[in-house]
């Protein structure tokens, strides 16, 4: 038997326990809660995305971002622009196509969810060493592309 099976069997309860941490402590709700928006996780992760690129981008980029179709991303753009969050501005390369970037209002929203997600993890990683934080970032970058660039070879 190989060593990724066994890996595999090692590293999946860690995933699972993770994403149950996640869950338990609430932190996309008490994200959410900090922004003073009532929004669902998919808009705010347009936020967040746009807010992380600091550039304005096409849906297909925030769907792909997302791992999620364009229509997806194009509903709940619509939504967010409804509440002035963000705004349709004309791609500079292709006229006929717009880009999504976040107003003042949307910026700010998207500041507040991510200082709470960022403040959670430099409280949970403080005794942390900057190698292993870096260690950290270096695998799961990492283990996210090789992940996907398998799974997308599936499709």
């Amino acid at each position: 038997m190989s060593a990724v099976p066994s890996l595999f069997r090692d590293l999946l309860p860690r995933l699972n326990e993770l994403s149950g941490t996640l869950r338990r402590g609430k932190l996309f709700e008490r994200a959410v809660e900090a922004t003073g928006l009532p929004l669902e996780r998919p808009a705010m992760s347009v936020l967040g995305i746009l807010h992380i690129e600091d550039a304005p981008l096409r849906i297909g980029e925030i769907a792909n971002r997302m791992n999620v179709v364009g229509p997806h991303v194009t509903r709940q753009v619509q939504g967010l622009e409804s509440r002035g969050l963000v705004r349709r501005v004309a791609d500079p390369d292709d006229q006929r196509a717009r880009l999504i970037e976040l107003t003042p209002e949307g910026k700010t929203a998207a500041e507040r969810y991510v200082a709470v997600i960022e403040g959670w993890f430099a409280d949970a990683m403080s005794d942390w060493t900057a190698e292993d934080r870096q260690l950290l970032d270096r695998l799961m970058t990492k283990l996210v592309e090789d992940l996907t660039a398998r799974l997308s070879d599936l499709d």
